[in-house]
C-alpha cells in the first residue's frame, strides 16, 4: 500500500466522512498525512477533535499533498480548481473529484492537460468504512488509478467504471443510501405498529437488513434465491411480499431510482 499525503478540499458531509473513514485518529491514514480544508475552522472542529489536521488554506495544503480529493459542490468546483491550478505538479499530483455531473475533461480544461484526474463517487458510509465507490479517470496511469482505488477500498469497496455510467453510479450508490434508509424507517414503523418499542423495532430492522445484504454478498446469489429460502407455501412471508408487490413496491423503487437518474441528467 502506497504512502501519500492526502488533502481533502471541502469538509462538508462527504469530505468529513472520507476523512473520518481514512483517519487513524492521529492525523494520519494508512497512506500518510491527511488534511481537510474548509472556509471556517469552526465547521471543522469535529475533525480536529478526531485527530485530523484542518486548514482554511487550499493552496498551502495542495502544495504539501500528493492526492487532492475535491469534495466541493459542482457550482464551486471551477473556483476551487482555479485557486490551486498554479501549484499543481503534473508529475506528482492526482486530482480526485467527487462532484456530481462534472466530467474529467471539464476538470482537465481548467487545470491543464497532463494532470491526472480521477472522478470518484463514494457515499457517506465512508465514515464507517462501508462505502461503495465508483471511479473513472482521465490522463491517469494504471498506477495512479490503483492508488485511488486503494484509498477508497480502505473505506469500503471500489469498482472502476466507464465515465458515461457515473451519473447512474451517483443515483444507485450515493443516493441509494437514502433509499435504503427510507425502507428501514418504514420497516421500523411497521414494527412499532405491531407492538415493539421504537428502539427495539429499529434494532431488529437494521440487523435484519445487514443480514439480508450479507447473505447476497457472501453467497453471491440473486436476491430471489435467498427470498425462496424464507418463503413457505401459504406462509406469512409470501403473504407480506405479495401485498407489497400489489401495492407497487418494486415498481415504486425502480421509478424512484429512474426519477433521480432523470433529474441528475437534467442538472448536469
Amino acid at each position: 500500500m502506497s504512502t501519500h499525503k492526502i488533502a481533502i478540499i471541502g469538509g462538508g458531509n462527504l469530505g468529513s466522512a472520507i476523512a473520518l473513514g481514512l483517519s487513524t485518529g492521529k492525523s494520519n491514514t494508512a497512506f500518510g498525512k491527511i488534511t481537510v480544508t474548509g472556509r471556517k475552522m469552526s465547521k471543522l472542529e469535529h475533525l480536529w477533535e478526531a485527530g485530523i489536521e484542518i486548514s482554511t488554506d487550499n493552496v498551502k495544503v495542495t502544495k504539501e499533498s500528493d492526492i487532492i480529493i475535491l469534495c466541493v459542490l459542482p457550482g464551486q468546483m471551477e473556483k476551487a480548481l482555479l485557486k490551486i491550478k498554479d501549484v499543481l505538479d503534473k508529475k506528482r499530483h492526482i486530482l480526485v473529484s467527487t462532484a456530481t455531473g462534472i466530467k474529467t475533461s471539464q476538470i482537465s480544461s481548467i487545470v491543464g492537460e497532463g494532470v491526472a484526474v480521477v472522478r470518484a463517487m463514494p457515499n457517506t458510509a465512508t465514515a464507517i468504512k462501508q462505502s461503495m465507490t465508483c471511479i473513472c479517470s482521465e490522463n491517469a496511469s494504471d498506477e495512479q488509478v490503483k492508488i485511488v482505488t486503494e484509498i477508497f477500498n480502505a473505506v469500503g469497496e471500489t469498482i472502476v467504471i466507464d465515465e458515461q455510467l457515473m451519473q447512474a453510479a451517483t443515483v444507485l450508490g450515493a443516493s441509494g443510501i437514502a433509499f435504503f434508509l427510507r425502507f428501514l424507517r418504514a420497516a421500523t414503523q411497521g414494527g412499532i405498529q405491531m407492538g415493539f418499542h421504537p428502539h427495539e423495532a429499529q434494532q431488529i430492522a437494521v440487523q435484519t437488513a445487514i443480514g439480508a445484504s450479507s447473505l447476497v454478498k457472501q453467497n453471491k446469489n440473486h436476491p430471489e434465491l435467498e427470498i425462496d429460502k424464507v418463503t413457505t407455501p401459504r406462509g406469512c412471508t409470501i403473504e407480506g411480499l405479495n401485498e407489497m408487490e400489489h401495492q407497487g413496491m418494486s415498481s415504486a423503487v425502480i421509478k424512484g431510482i429512474m426519477a433521480s437518474y432523470e433529474k441528475i441528467n437534467i442538472i448536469s
